[in-house]
């Protein structure tokens, strides 16, 4: 693999929404624990009070990116089970109030797997629909909300096209029907630590966050729980995080995700305001090289401004599969996706394109370009003219004549 790398140059990677590389700042924070700090944080001595340590002081740094107090941060594995806890938890705890839930036709697998399920358990399931750019209507949200409505979930930031959902108006909305209303529950796997947020004013009652997502490690997660709201849990054992989610407390991996939340607490806004301008220049450069392409998730407000989160760019080729066009990328040392990448490696069109309204056709030619804070303006150039340089192989493959037998 070194050799090919070699072979290609500089390599880039726009695959950050599926996961980011580690920054430095956290591999040598993990590395130290994994060295030095691996007590177990239940024990009682003092190896394990420096490790409970470190799993407050990561605890207090992700809270503070949202506007929540420490106790009402629990760890996971992942977003996954975050989104899992989240709608388990409140479907349990609301189980004589109703069995109805709110949430999108555009929300990630963790969610709409989960609420599949619930479906087939007597639930009933409302997928409020999006506009073309995949933005929804916070009222059509609250049209969709009954009596006998227990959760409201949706996603901050699209993670396929990057459309960022009025999710602070949903809350408010919500808000606004007093203390019997559905909780609310954000998926804010694509947009903590990058966009601002605030639990408290957006009235948001849980939200979900990963760690690799922004630079930190595979395998943690969070899950803010609004503190005098009654959550399940979904595992049990030994009583570890207050009791709500049993098993050893993954040390190094708690150390990482607070370690990367600090890091972009230094400078979120610079970062993200490089990557809106970075973002622009991609978009701009694939349309001079590429004029039938599609953008998705470009969605102007009331300013005429775009809707979008700055590190994702999502487009259609029609004419060409997205598949293909990875693969020509990828030999061009561009790495992308085709989507989710939980939902990655199957053939079927992407069900939150079709959901905006786009045809099957275009939704299996598109493509998901993701960037992070380590990606320059190099990356940017490279990647245009990998786009165009694959384009130009692809349609000289198409004008190749076909084999003949031999009879």
């Amino acid at each position: 693999m070194q050799e090919k790398d070699e072979l290609l140059g500089r390599l880039v990677y726009m695959d950050n929404a599926a996961t980011s590389r580690p920054a430095p700042e956290v591999v040598e924070a993990m590395t130290m624990v994994l060295c030095e700090e691996y007590g177990n944080p239940s024990s009682l001595h003092k190896m394990g009070a420096r490790a409970q340590k470190l799993v407050e002081e990561a605890r207090k740094s992700l809270a503070s990116e949202i506007g929540a107090a420490s106790e009402e941060i629990y760890f996971t594995s992942g977003g996954t089970e975050a989104n899992n806890w989240a709608i388990l938890g409140t479907v349990r705890a609301g189980a004589r109030r109703g069995k109805h839930i709110v949430s999108t036709a555009v929300e990630h697998p963790s969610v709409l797997a989960t609420l599949d399920d619930l479906s087939r358990h007597g639930f009933d399931i409302t997928l409020v629909g999006v506009d073309k750019h995949g933005l929804v209507n916070p009222a059509s949200v609250l049209e969709a909300v009954r009596k006998d409505t227990v959760l409201v979930s949706v996603m901050l930031v699209q993670n396929e096209i990057g459309t960022i959902e009025p999710c602070q108006e949903i809350g408010r909305i919500l808000l606004s029907l007093g203390p019997r209303r559905p909780r609310f529950h954000v998926d804010g796997v694509q947009a903590f630590a990058k966009l601002p947020i605030d639990v408290r004013t957006w009235g948001v009652d849980l939200l979900s966050a990963s760690a690799h997502k922004i630079h930190g490690p595979k395998g943690i997660g969070m899950l803010y729980v609004r503190k005098g709201l009654k959550l399940p849990p979904l595992v049990f054992g030994g009583g570890q995080e207050k009791g709500m989610r049993s098993g050893t407390e993954n040390v190094p991996g708690i150390a990482g995700f607070g370690t990367a939340c600090r890091l972009w607490s230094k400078d979120r806004e610079k970062v993200m305001e490089r990557l809106a301008g970075l973002r622009k220049r991609l978009v701009e450069g694939i349309m001079d090289v590429a004029p039938d392409a599609v953008l998705h998730g470009q969605s102007p407000d009331e300013h005429g401004q775009a809707s979008a989160a700055p590190h994702i760019v999502h487009f259609a080729f029609p004419g060409y599969r997205g598949e293909s066009l990875l693969h020509a990328l990828e030999e061009q040392g561009v790495f992308v996706s085709t989507g989710s990448a939980c939902s990655s490696h199957k053939s079927k069109p992407s069900p939150v394109v079709l959901a905006m309204g786009h045809s099957e056709e275009e939704a299996l030619s598109s493509i998901r370009f993701s960037m992070s804070r380590y990606t320059d303006q190099e990356d940017i150039e490279l990647t245009v003219e990998a786009v165009e340089s694959s384009l130009e192989s692809l349609r000289a493959w198409r004008r190749k004549p076909a084999r003949r037998g031999k009879h």
